[in-house]
């Protein structure tokens, strides 16, 4: 599945194997689109950076892109991960004990895939930030909207590994994921 895919569904009410997670990527996304449309805006003109930066952030931004759209499909592939392992057989104590770590370990996946789109939408946003004072003021709207947009993206993000962290009994990695989500404010 693409991220194609994964919008169409975004968009379908009766679909349940998108979420939050997906969302926080496509905001980031559109974002990173917007800011780097802002910064293109924002050559040749004398607002505070020379072309080149403006260019460094137009490519920063088009590979997180490229990353954000990964991260809708791979938000999707964890949760039907936690699908997957929620129907694992429990009959035996072995069955059991199979089923409870493949929960874990879909847990994980499922942390780790918002987290990391929080942590992209958190540079996005700061890019955004920084673009405020030296950016071309007639898309001042437009850079706003990107900056909001990661905004979304980070509290989507954040909110969607809270969401899996109960299904994590290994304290560490909780404690980690924590720590990184404090990293997002």
């Amino acid at each position: 599945m693409d991220y194609k895919n994964i919008l169409d569904l975004m968009l379908d009410e009766n679909d349940f194997t998108v979420g939050g997670g997906c969302a926080s990527a496509l905001a980031g996304a559109m974002a990173t689109g917007l800011i780097g449309m802002v910064a293109n805006l924002s050559k040749g003109k004398d607002y505070g950076y020379e072309d080149e930066k403006y260019d460094e952030i137009i490519k920063e931004l088009n590979e997180m892109k490229a990353k954000f759209l990964e991260g809708t499909v791979n938000d999707n592939k964890a949760y039907l991960l936690i699908v997957k392992a929620y129907k694992l057989p429990k009959s035996t104590d072995e069955e059991k004990a199979k089923r409870k770590e493949a929960i874990q370990n879909a847990g994980i996946e499922a942390a780790n895939v918002p987290l990391s789109n929080a942590l992209l939408n958190k540079r996005t946003y700061d890019i955004g930030r920084d673009l405020l004072e030296k950016s071309n003021p007639a898309a001042v709207t437009d850079l706003q909207a990107g900056i909001d947009l990661a905004k979304v993206g980070i509290d989507a993000g954040r909110a969607n590994v809270l969401a899996n962290i109960p299904l994590i009994k290994d304290e560490k990695v909780v404690e980690d994921l924590k720590k990184q989500i404090d990293s997002l404010d």
